[in-house]
Parts: C-alpha cells; sequence; structure tokens
C-alpha cells in the first residue's frame, strides 16, 4: 500500500497511507501483546492485561483488509469475507489475550494486588535505569545494568511467588531500586559531560552493592520459606504421632 501509493493523486495516496498506517498500528499492538502475555505466563500470580492488544490487533488488521480489498475491486462481500479470513488467521497465529486472573491458592486477592502493584513500580525503575544507561552507547555499562536487573528480577520472581515475602522485601522494591535509579540519571548526566573514569568506576561499584544486597535478601527469602516448611513438616509429624497414640 506504501509503495502504490506514490503517484497517486492526493485522495488515493492518503487512503494508502491511513490503511499502512493501521496495519502498523495491528503489528504494534500484536507484539505488545505477545510481551505481555509472556510476562503473564511467567508469574504464578498475575491480572489479566487491562487492554486485550492482541484482540485490537486482529480488530486493526482485518479493517485494513477490508478497507484495502474494497479500495481495489469495490466488493462490499468480498471485501467482508477477506476481512474475516485476515481476523481468523491473525487469532490462529498468535492467540487471543489471557481473559482471566491468575491467582496463588491460600493467598487473598488483596496481598497479591499489592504485591503485583509494588512489583510494576520496581519493574519502571529497571526501565528507567536501563533507558538512561543506553543512552551513554557504553556496552560495559548497559551489561553491567542487566546483570543488576536480572538480579533484582529474582526478587521479583520470589515476592510474585509468595506475597506474603512484600513486606521482607518493601525497602529493596523501593527506596534501594529508587536511589539506584536516581543515581543512575545523576552518573549518566554527569558522564555525558565528562567520560570521568572515577565517576564510572564508583557506578559500578554501587552495582556490585546492590546486585550483591538484592541476592543475599532473595536468598534469605527462600531460606525462610524453607524454614516455615520445616516447621510446618514437624507439627504435622506431631500431630500424626498422637492420632497415632490415641488409636
Amino acid at each position: 500500500m506504501l509503495f502504490r501509493s506514490i503517484g497517486d493523486g492526493a485522495a488515493d495516496m492518503s487512503i494508502s497511507l491511513v490503511i499502512s498506517a493501521i496495519w502498523a498500528l495491528g503489528a504494534y499492538l500484536t507484539k505488545e501483546g505477545i510481551r505481555a502475555e509472556i510476562a503473564f505466563h511467567e508469574r504464578q500470580s498475575a491480572r489479566r492485561p487491562a487492554i486485550p492488544r492482541k484482540f485490537f490487533a486482529a480488530a486493526l488488521s482485518g479493517l485494513g483488509v477490508a478497507w484495502a480489498t474494497y479500495y481495489n475491486d469495490g466488493h462490499a462481500v468480498a471485501s467482508l469475507l477477506y476481512s474475516v479470513c485476515a481476523i481468523g488467521l491473525h487469532i490462529a497465529a498468535f492467540g487471543i489475550d489471557p481473559m482471566k486472573d491468575k491467582s496463588i491458592e491460600g493467598i487473598d486477592d488483596f496481598q497479591q494486588d499489592r504485591a503485583q502493584k509494588a512489583i510494576a513500580e520496581a519493574e519502571q525503575r529497571l526501565i528507567e535505569m536501563s533507558e538512561a544507561i543506553r543512552t551513554l552507547r557504553d556496552r560495559n555499562l548497559s551489561t553491567r545494568v542487566h546483570s543488576f536487573a536480572e538480579t533484582a528480577r529474582d526478587m521479583f520472581d520470589r515476592i510474585a511467588a509468595d506475597p506474603n515475602d512484600l513486606s521482607a522485601g518493601r525497602k529493596y522494591l523501593t527506596v534501594y531500586l529508587e536511589g539506584a535509579k536516581e543515581a543512575t540519571l545523576r552518573f549518566c548526566d554527569l558522564y555525558l559531560q565528562s567520560r570521568d573514569e572515577k565517576a564510572k568506576r564508583d557506578y559500578i561499584a554501587l552495582l556490585d552493592d546492590l546486585e550483591e544486597n538484592f541476592a543475599d535478601r532473595t536468598q534469605r527469602l527462600l531460606e525462610n520459606d524453607k524454614a516455615n516448611l520445616n516447621v510446618e513438616i514437624e507439627v504435622l509429624r506431631e500431630r500424626l504421632a498422637e492420632e497415632a497414640k490415641k488409636h
């Protein structure tokens, strides 16, 4: 549609450009819908996407096909049939958006909502850090920030799996990550102007300390869960032993 718009009159060119824009938006929504679905399935508890991106992408694909075919041959019925086929093929290829929330048994929805909100805010801080570092075009720094982000996300996964751990990890998701983001923004401003190697070494040392602390806290959360499980097993054994004595 873009190529055929070249050399046409203003009206035909405008129609071709609008159809191309509709398909481009549909492609973008498809990509974002797939990303949202992957994130949904990776977490043990998650809310369904607020915006059904793949649904809207399929609709836009059908709309673009309908308009393009009608624009070419002027047959309304054929355009409608092509549109239905395009929507069906899009759904067959990319599926539909998750339709139901995913919850963890034994944990109330309020606690899960709090954990998901805290994780989403923490994830946004990591994204802002990565975007700021990317402006420096320094592969070493980008790799270092990515490594720290992955360690932080290990904690996110731990809290998502057991929202009861939110209280123990909240300071890391809020205070520490907010401080890391602010330090990153200030470092980027300084490094863009001066390329100060000492500032770079200090910033990397900060990331090392943060990553070590995040990894340590995540391990403690895991050990605490194991300790709680051992206590539950011991209590269960005692109860079984008492029941055996009664009979």
